[in-house]
């Protein structure tokens, strides 16, 4: 019996196909989330009578979009008001991070299809320049940026657990200032 073995070459190319179809399918999956989020809106929104499971689920949603624009800084605004505002800052900021993971994904699996854009480049500049901590600050500023930190970071291949490390620490200090301030608007209210 004659058994050839493949070549490393077809070995090789097998195996680049298997990553290149990994890679598309994993893009195709965030952005149908991202263009169902945006969507169904209505529909998810009904999660605030839940809780803090509500608000998990809400924060993800709203964070795992990437390019779209979703709101996800009302509800944790106004649940800082009615539950107690650290813990509705916490469990924003675990929904937050968990959603961001979709931008992580989206860089991971193809980020050629937004390596040409200028913002991008800066942000990868930026990462590159100063580490981790841009991840921190620009998970901890309200701006869509973030959603370009997340695909770098896929895209750059920086663990995961470091990028959920950060992600989460910036998101928190974020959360903590939304959740006080709508608990303390509702105070100042009641005056």
């Amino acid at each position: 019996m004659n058994s050839a073995k493949p070549s490393l070459t077809e070995v090789q190319a097998a195996d680049v196909r298997r990553r290149r179809t990994w890679r598309i399918l994993a893009l195709v999956l965030v952005l149908a989330l991202s263009v169902a989020i945006v969507l169904f809106q209505d529909w998810w929104v009904r999660f605030r009578a839940y809780g803090y499971l509500g608000l998990f689920l809400i924060t993800l949603l709203s964070n795992a979009t990437v390019i779209f624009p979703a709101p996800g800084l009302v509800l944790p605004f106004s649940m800082g008001a009615v539950l107690h505002p650290f813990w509705v800052a916490v469990v924003a900021a675990a929904g937050a991070t968990a959603g961001e993971l979709s931008g992580y994904l989206a860089g991971f699996s193809g980020q050629a299809f937004v390596e040409d854009y200028r913002a991008y480049r800066r942000v990868r500049a930026l990462m590159q320049r100063y580490g981790d901590g841009v991840i921190f600050v620009l998970a901890a500023l309200p701006t869509p940026l973030f959603d370009l930190a997340g695909i770098v970071a896929g895209a750059t291949r920086i663990p995961l657990r470091r990028f959920v490390l950060w992600t989460f620490a910036g998101k928190l200090v974020k959360m903590l200032a939304v959740t006080y301030a709508g608990d303390w608007f509702l105070a100042w209210l009641q005056m």
